[in-house]
């Protein structure tokens, strides 16, 4: 399988990887030390201090990644000097200028055999970087920024055909029902299917996406947010077979973790 290309170009992904990380550090440099052990909205075991910790080392070790052109063995950095913001931008630095050495439709060694290329780690840095900014400033209680339309579809397409289609069969899990949820934003649809022994995401038009079991609907970010979790089942529109939405909820989580 050949994954979509993205809906937005790679060009603008980089972009907001950069744009996203200086909300991220904008914030954070305004929130510490006061609300480093804040808890996360929607995910209760991380903090904003945790947080900024883990966007610092997936930085890095997706630069290290690109440069080498294999997988690192430690996932998990700390800053040898104490800085913590200091660590997340250099690593938001480093890692901006190793993405730019490379054409994104290049080859490139990834973990997803549907996209082998550099454009992956654009698109995979850029929703990274989204989510978590979005994390660090519900953490430390301010006004949280708006996603702009465009990265919030493509973050659902990403969310449902690497997370929801590829990892949850790399984790062993599979689904005891059939079934499938349609989820529609702006002008776009997708269907998310589940089958024994599989998960399916497709891209489909306004007909096809009727024709599932249950409709999530609402603005890009809202679905975008609810997808990762983020966001309740209060900030969407819910149709349809509730169990089956419940279900796709259920099997989203470990596979976005």
């Amino acid at each position: 399988m050949t994954a979509p290309r993205p809906l937005v170009d790679y060009g603008r992904l980089l972009d907001v990887i950069g744009i996203e990380g200086e909300l991220l550090l904008g914030t954070a440099a305004s929130a510490l030390p006061d609300a480093a052990k804040a808890e996360v909205p929607g995910c209760p075991d991380l903090t904003l201090e945790g947080t900024l910790l883990h966007v610092g080392s997936v930085h890095r070790v997706t630069r290290q990644w690109v440069r080498d052109g294999r997988r690192p063995e430690n996932w998990q950095r700390l800053p040898s000097d104490g800085d913590l913001l200091g660590f997340v931008r250099i690593g938001l630095t480093e890692l901006m200028a190793e993405l730019r050495r490379h054409d994104p439709t290049a080859p490139c060694n990834t973990w997803w055999p549907a996209d082998r290329t550099h454009g992956f780690w654009r698109r995979r840095m850029a929703h990274e970087t989204t989510v978590h900014r979005v994390d660090v400033q519900a953490a430390a209680g301010g006004p949280v920024n708006p996603i702009d339309p465009d990265i919030a579809l493509d973050g659902i397409d990403e969310v449902l055909f690497l997370w929801f289609g590829y990892r949850l069969g790399q984790l062993g899990m599979s689904s005891p029902q059939q079934g499938a949820v349609a989820l529609s934003a702006a002008q776009r649809r997708w269907l998310a299917i589940f089958e024994r022994g599989r998960s399916i995401a497709r891209r489909v038009n306004e007909a096809e996406a009727r024709s599932a079991d249950a409709m999530v609907s609402g603005d890009p970010t809202a679905v975008y947010l609810w997808s990762w979790g983020r966001l309740p089942d209060q900030s969407v529109q819910i149709t349809g077979d509730q169990d089956a939405v419940a279900h796709l909820w259920t099997v989203l989580r470990p596979a976005t973790q």
